[in-house]
């Protein structure tokens, strides 16, 4: 099972920390949120990733170029200038880092994918969102039904806390639960190969273009998630999740 994580895009609402990186390399507890992404993928057992990039790709290419060795330890002998690196926890991933256009929107980045996709099913995710979603389960909706895409739904988190109020007195300020009102596409989807029919070109949204006209077509299946997820669009989503992490105990952290 191929995974593609699309980690092009501009990330404007985040240009805090995007003028310099990817929003997909903006770090949760000194990792890139897209570690995070890959972990959750590798905790089922999905481990060769197709990661599409656009703005700032050499970012993340320089990453994982330097993974191995940055995550053990290194001897250098300076009298030759001879390097040693002693890894033995580092990940058992395949990555592709693929250049799919600066300009690209979502689902033409992954029509440029079709020529190693195209013969199998296939799962796609956003480079900017965590959830703890069970991939298997959602891997066997999916199956179940014999359309050709199954998206996950989730419930939006909602942007207030709320108010615990006695009377006329505020009693406490609570963390508002994610609401209850109607679902949204949390990304975590599966695909058949026929869905690059759907796909015409570079300017194809993956959204517009590609899972409306699936839904017109009856071919869009949704496994509803209504459990952990959360994007990271704002600064506040980006403190929300350091404050998860940083709490020990963070919803999506499945892995050991």
């Amino acid at each position: 099972m191929r995974i593609v994580i699309l980690a092009g895009g501009f990330g404007t609402r985040l240009a805090e920390e995007t003028e310099v990186k990817p929003k997909p390399m903006v770090e949760i507890g000194g990792r890139p949120i897209l570690w995070h992404i890959m972990k959750h993928y590798a905790h089922y057992g999905f481990k060769e990733f197709f990661i599409a990039l656009g703005y700032k790709g050499e970012v993340i290419k320089r990453y994982f170029l330097n993974y191995y060795a940055l995550n053990g330890n290194i001897t250098v002998n300076l009298s030759d200038g001879g390097v040693q690196v002693d890894n033995q926890k580092s990940e058992d991933w395949v990555v592709h880092l693929m250049d799919t256009g600066l300009q690209t929107l979502t689902g033409g980045r992954i029509k440029r994918l079709m020529p190693w996709l195209k013969n199998e099913t296939f799962m796609v995710t956003y480079g900017d969102g965590v959830s703890n979603v069970n991939l298997q389960d959602l891997l066997e909706f999916h199956s179940s039904h014999g359309k050709l895409a199954t998206l996950t739904a989730v419930r939006p988190p909602a942007r207030f806390g709320g108010l615990i109020i006695n009377g006329d007195l505020v009693g406490r300020f609570t963390e508002k639960p994610q609401s209850g009102e109607g679902w949204i596409n949390g990304g975590f989807l599966v695909f058949e190969p026929g869905f690059f029919d759907y796909l015409e070109g570079d300017n194809t949204s993956l959204e517009a273009d590609g899972l409306e006209r699936l839904a017109l077509d009856g071919q869009l299946g949704a496994y509803r998630h209504p459990d952990f997820w959360q994007c990271m669009d704002t600064l506040r989503d980006l403190r929300r999740l350091e404050s998860l992490w940083q709490s020990g105990n963070p919803p999506w952290k499945l892995w050991d």
